[in-house]
């Protein structure tokens, strides 16, 4: 059993553990990537939008998260380091708190520095990480609809840099984002994967709990197959190459085809060197980029 971040731990240092800094990139780069490549140019919103879905953007997801998947988490061995805290019940109205209220002032400067068609993405941002784990709401909950609006976490700080830089759509573009979004939902089911035990315990459903180990593992290496496909199909130049990047994380599934729902447990080795995945695929990502804006 995991133990909860005791209150004398303090608040600030408690919803950063929960926060998750480890993934705080997968949030920040993509706005990143995305407004600059679609502007051209460093500029405050740029400044602005990066910190925002750097910390604040992270604080109110995972905090949220926690808050509402307590009695869960307490039964889940993997809670308590790089993957969340487990909050003390007496830090769980300051951390929603903290986490929604950091986002304010940056939201406001935001909005007012973009254009209306970026206040519709920011706003499905948003909405994506409340509803994720909001009680009545609970899309984490609602299987096939966790996966999709995990996904949108992550797609959609690309997607209001777009729309923050007034970029329209492209093929190019398009099939970057559905690479990205299929990537995503791949990630989050298999995350699950590690965590069918416990969630069952807690009655809580899930991508996993409903399709079981074997079929969730499957579900995520195709799709992340299609994201290569995707990038190699849909993409021109050496911006369809970064398809290849998709392969190792279908790779990283591929030994647990076979797993049972009572070893998925297992499947946290797996999911650990995801985590890392994630750098050094993001470093091959921004050498593709380098070269794509150089091309430019």
């Amino acid at each position: 059993m995991t133990l909860a971040l005791p209150a004398r731990r303090g608040l600030i240092g408690a919803v950063v553990v929960s926060s998750r800094p480890l993934s705080w990139v997968n949030t920040a780069y993509p706005f990143a990537a995305a407004y600059f490549l679609a502007s051209r140019s460093v500029d405050w919103r740029l400044l602005v939008g990066t910190l925002f879905f750097l910390v604040p953007y992270n604080a109110a997801m995972y905090g949220t998260n926690d808050v509402f998947d307590y009695e869960s988490d307490l039964r889940n061995p993997r809670k308590g380091g790089a993957e969340g805290g487990v909050l003390d019940p007496s830090l769980h109205s300051a951390t929603l708190w903290l986490g929604w209220g950091s986002c304010a002032p940056f939201v406001a400067l935001l909005v007012l520095g973009g254009p209306p068609s970026s206040w519709a993405a920011l706003a499905v941002s948003l909405f994506a990480v409340a509803a994720y784990s909001l009680p009545v709401l609970r899309f984490k909950e609602r299987p096939v609809l966790d996966s999709i609006t995990s996904s949108t976490h992550f797609v959609s700080p690309a997607v209001y840099g777009l729309a923050l830089a007034g970029a329209g759509p492209s093929a190019g573009v398009l099939a970057a984002l559905g690479a990205f979004f299929a990537w995503g939902v791949a990630s989050h089911a298999f995350g699950a994967v590690q965590d069918i035990v416990p969630d069952r315990e807690a009655g809580i459903a899930s991508v996993a709990t409903l399709f079981g180990a074997r079929a969730t593992v499957r579900i995520a290496v195709v799709c992340y197959l299609a994201a290569a496909a995707l990038l190699l199909l849909g993409s021109e130049g050496l911006g369809r190459w970064a398809g290849l990047l998709a392969l190792p994380y279908a790779a990283n599934a591929a030994p647990f085809l076979r797993l049972g729902d009572a070893e998925s447990g297992r499947a946290r080795a797996g999911w650990r060197r995801f985590l890392w995945f994630n750098y050094l695929t993001g470093f091959l990502v921004t050498l593709v980029l380098i070269a794509i804006g150089l091309s430019l």
